[in-house]
């Protein structure tokens, strides 16, 4: 399984030491990093989505996005508690499977971090601009806040905030983490107010039919969907900034995703019981792609009266049941607390960019530390940069499903990593276990795969091409570079006078 040259596990973490980051980070506070990295636009904007493809069957959408996480979540944990380093999968690949892996990891990964980020920033700018619309009849010309793929010229709100957030990440880790804290708090509040107001007052019969289009609509919304999940792992990224990292990382990676998850049934539940989510369709009883113009025209010709149709699905629920204040207010909260997603997407982009660097991978400038703030700030201002311009022209539903083919293809990754880790290197200390690891890693590949081909052709393509250019690249420009290639990494020698470390069974 090893595709060129491997970092020994010893070289990474005594190079980490060398130049390491600040940990000032707990469990609390990973916690909250994870909850602030998942709960987003895929549950505030791309609900629409997925009740187009799935009707009330988005609620085992959501499930079975949940569970691949879940058991990829297993996996990561036991590579972040054992390499307390950043990097996240790139780091574990390049230890386990090789360098030629672990930089198809890290460029994948690039569609994960940095274009999820552009992602939310345009799902941002969506609730915002309606709530100035419905809150204050604000109208706001289309060309100033929709890129050229739907429909205007430039979005400038997304664009902004993703520039913001740049900036406060470029101050510190710390402070980063502080300001997503107080966010995350603003937007569990709003979805506990959504459920609490929707449960109540379901209808039984929103839920038939439950699966219109059957397991295959369900399959493809769990495809687009996991986008809403999409962040938990960037936690794991922050394993070299995290005190005692051997019991916070699992904390915080397990201990988000199962806030999360719940969160997600319960809003799901809400909006279909209250106002249905049945898909539309063609006049020849075909359904509408999501995206499609046929679907937009239909949108257009029976305006807000399907939850399909709306871009701020949450808020329009809460409107359409007879709360239109708690609409504009958990308009206003999505507005406020997005800027957290985009901060976890940002952090993790610059963290994966910083360690790559510090390999020799890419130019050394872009591991350079601010001598203040203690942040990777050259590279931190570059990402920010490309966010800001993926924001400005693309459109949510294009970006998330690009994100979605990158982080399935490193979530794979880190499980086949666990797995052979588990046989090559049985004897290493392992603060935390991936339980039944002969069943927990083969299901989170299989996930994976599932889910990356019921994405779109459009988006499986554009992936093959991504990768294709990060071969170019690798072999142009990094593999002659590479620190490993060139035999300037350290290895510690063992020492000596240590006892013979037991070997544990293998799982």
């Amino acid at each position: 399984m090893i595709f060129g040259r491997i970092k020994p596990l010893d070289a990474i973490l005594a190079t980490a030491e060398k130049k390491s980051l600040h940990r000032s980070l707990g469990a609390f506070q990973l916690t909250m990093l994870g909850v602030g990295a998942v709960i987003g636009t895929g549950i505030f904007v791309l609900t629409a989505e997925a009740a187009q493809k799935a009707g009330p069957g988005m609620m085992v959408s959501f499930t079975i996005a949940g569970f691949v996480c879940a058991v990829a979540a297993l996996c990561y944990s036991e590579m972040a508690s054992m390499v307390p380093v950043s990097g996240s999968a790139y780091t574990y690949s390049y230890a386990v499977m090789g360098e030629l892996i672990a930089w198809m990891v890290g460029w994948a990964l690039i569609l994960e971090y940095a274009v999820a980020a552009g992602a939310v920033s345009v799902g941002w700018s969506g609730y915002v601009v309606g709530l100035l619309e419905h809150a204050l009849g604000i109208d706001i010309p289309n060309m100033l806040v929709r890129g050229p793929f739907d429909g205007g010229l430039v979005n400038l709100p997304a664009m902004g905030i993703a520039l913001l957030v740049t900036w406060l990440l470029v101050i510190g880790t710390r402070e980063s983490a502080m300001v997503n804290a107080v966010l995350v708090v603003i937007k569990v509040a709003a979805l506990t107010l959504f459920i609490v107001l929707a449960l109540p007052v379901m209808n039984m019969e929103q839920f038939s039919p439950f699966a219109p289009l059957g397991f295959g609509g369900i399959g493809a919304a769990a495809a687009s969907i996991f986008f809403a999940y999409v962040g938990f792992d960037a936690v794991s990224t922050a394993a070299e900034e995290t005190k005692n990292p051997q019991r916070n990382m699992p904390i915080g990676l397990i201990g988000s995703l199962t806030i999360c998850t719940i969160f997600y049934l319960l809003v799901a539940a809400g909006v279909v019981g209250t106002v249905g989510s049945q898909p539309l369709m063609g006049p020849a009883g075909e359904a509408l792609a999501p995206g499609s113009k046929a679907l937009a025209d239909q949108c257009a010709a029976i305006g807000d009266q399907a939850v399909v149709c709306s871009k701020e699905a949450l808020a329009w629920t809460m409107r359409e049941i007879g709360w239109p204040q708690i609409g504009n207010l958990i308009g206003l909260a999505a507005g406020l607390a997005l800027p957290s997603v985009i901060l976890m997407m940002m952090f993790g982009q610059t963290r994966i960019f910083f360690v790559m660097s510090r390999d020799g991978l890419l130019p050394a400038v872009f591991s350079k530390v601010h001598p203040k703030f203690h942040t990777p700030h050259v590279i931190t201002i570059i990402t920010g940069v490309f966010v800001a311009v993926f924001a400005a022209f693309f459109p949510v539903g294009i970006l998330a499903d690009i994100s979605n083919s990158g982080t399935l293809f490193a979530f794979a990754a880190v499980s086949i990593a666990v797995l052979v880790l588990r046989r090559t290197d049985p004897t290493r200390k392992r603060p935390f276990r991936t339980p039944a690891i002969a069943i927990t890693a083969p299901v989170a590949i299989l996930g994976c795969i599932y889910l990356f081909f019921k994405l779109g052709i459009e988006t499986k393509l554009m992936f093959v091409a991504w990768a294709v250019v990060g071969l170019v690249v690798y072999f142009a420009y990094s593999r002659s570079r590479s620190h490993v290639g060139r035999g300037t990494v350290e290895v510690p020698e063992a020492d000596p006078d240590a006892p013979p470390q037991p070997v544990p069974p293998i799982d």
